[in-house]
């Protein structure tokens, strides 16, 4: 028979054996370099970005490793051909060849011969295809009856196209092998023309691209995964801020009390969001004028992020407004907030600072619950006021919050906060850092001046949690 040609290229010639050992070189080189990546993205599984990071180091792990099995193959040459099945059997007494190389990235090849009915088939198909080496390979006839039900019209399709209409064969199909397990294998082929034209032959090279594709659909289900995360945080988020603008207090800018008659406060507020989290924390300010003409002033966070916190802040701040209109005193009121909070199903801690403040008398009854004290600011100076007794709300049940007293002036100003305004200092570091602003605070001339000192002092760095500010000036 005259030498076959190929159906649309005359066979290339192989590249130097140097240049591909160079490329074997850079193979594996970025093997232990995606590895590396790899190993830094290991973690317990929690973090959907986590998972999706790692599937996808495992898939181009597994790309690299058949990368550097097919350049090896092409370094050491084409296979040789399954040998003819013997007429007798095999000797028991002789070994089986050593395997080469992986089952999982080693490549097999076939030729059918279209005028002889012939096969051949190289030694690592019969592997592939779980087939035992010693029998005939399968014509293309015989070929489908180890593929899936459901691919089988696929692969007729593809051997028909190939012989009929001389189109290259390259698709996937999954077979069965003898012992029950599932593999996909990617097929790559053409059609050898005779000298008249006609098909004589086929070729084809399979490859088991089992482990790869389990990577991918890894890598796809991850990245879905990582989709659905973001997706549920962005709609936590805008729930939490919706939740919390609904509760704290509408204004914007100063807001002077009582509405009624002369006012007597000037107040201002402000919330800072933290720069590391997007989610809300449970941070709050309020100012509340009451039916007796005294006014609440309270700051508190409640300690988490998210909408069940946002949640347990807007029950805690109800509960602060109803029992300040009912009449109830600041330490009074902490104790019954500190049953609240023990007594909800899911255990939670708070602080807080309220306040009553009574104009005619300029009487500040204050009481607080693990929180920074509030600070009063009078000519030019600062000082933090003496905390009365009590404990992060939640904390243990029964507690008692006692009460404190201070007599305000005309022109005092008093700052209460939650932790974490002052980015990177807490307690009496955070207070001081504070109290550095008292020249500044003198010069002032409203409770929103004040409060745009504090952040354009502390608003540009960055903090870790959320943090509230809240300025009352006294006017009359």
């Amino acid at each position: 028979m005259p030498p076959h040609l190929s159906a649309d290229r005359p066979a290339a010639q192989p590249p130097g054996r140097g240049s591909v050992d160079a490329l074997i070189t850079q193979t594996r080189r970025l093997k232990g370099d995606v590895d590396a990546v790899r190993q830094d993205t290991q973690s317990d599984g929690a973090d959907p970005r986590e998972r999706w990071q790692r599937a996808l180091c495992d898939l181009a792990l597994h790309q690299l490793n058949d990368l550097d099995e097919h350049l090896a193959q092409l370094r050491d040459g084409p296979p040789a051909a399954a040998p003819k099945p013997s007429a007798t059997p095999a000797d028991p007494a002789v070994p089986p060849a050593p395997r080469r190389g992986s089952l999982l990235s080693r490549v097999g090849s076939a030729e059918w011969n279209l005028l002889t009915d012939e096969a051949s088939w190289s030694g690592e198909l019969f592997e592939i295809l779980g087939r035992d080496p010693a029998t005939p390979p399968l014509t293309l006839d015989e070929l489908p009856s180890l593929v899936l039900d459901d691919d089988r019209r696929q692969l007729t399709a593809m051997v028909t196209d190939c012989l009929i209409d001389a189109k290259p064969i390259d698709g996937e199909f999954r077979i069965v092998r003898p012992d029950g397990e599932v593999r996909t294998v990617h097929m790559m082929g053409e059609p050898v023309l005779d000298t008249d034209g006609s098909t004589a032959s086929m070729w084809a090279v399979l490859r088991d691209v089992s482990e790869l594709r389990r990577s991918q659909r890894t890598v796809s289900e991850t990245r879905d995964s990582l989709q659905r995360h973001r997706h549920h945080a962005q709609s936590e988020h805008r729930l939490a801020v919706e939740l919390q603008e609904a509760v704290l207090p509408p204004w914007r800018g100063s807001l002077r009390l009582p509405h009624q008659g002369p006012k007597t406060l000037d107040l201002a507020a402000h919330r800072l969001p933290s720069s590391t989290s997007t989610l809300i924390g449970g941070d709050w300010y309020d100012a509340l004028e009451l039916t007796d003409g005294a006014t609440l002033l309270s700051v508190g966070d409640l300690t988490g992020h998210g909408v069940a916190v946002a949640s347990g802040m807007a029950t805690l701040l109800g509960a602060v407004r109803g029992m300040a209109m009912a009449g109830t005193q600041p330490g009074q009121l902490m104790s019954w907030l500190n049953q609240l909070l023990d007594a909800t199903v899911q255990p939670a801690l708070g602080s807080a600072v309220c306040c009553r403040y009574l104009p005619e008398t300029r009487m500040l009854t204050w009481a607080q619950a693990g929180h920074p004290a509030p600070l009063l600011f009078r000519d030019g100076t600062g000082r933090r006021l003496s905390a009365p007794d009590g404990v992060l709300l939640g904390a243990t049940s029964g507690a008692v919050y006692a009460q404190a007293e201070e007599t305000l002036e005309v022109g005092d100003l008093l700052l209460l906060h939650t932790d974490g305004l002052v980015p990177g200092h807490s307690g009496a570091d955070s207070a001081n850092r504070l109290l550095d602003l008292a020249p500044r605070f003198g010069g002032a001339h409203s409770a929103q001046d004040c409060v745009r000192l504090v952040v354009e002092e502390f608003g540009e760095s960055e903090r870790e949690d959320n943090a509230c500010v809240l300025v009352a000036r006294v006017t009359s």
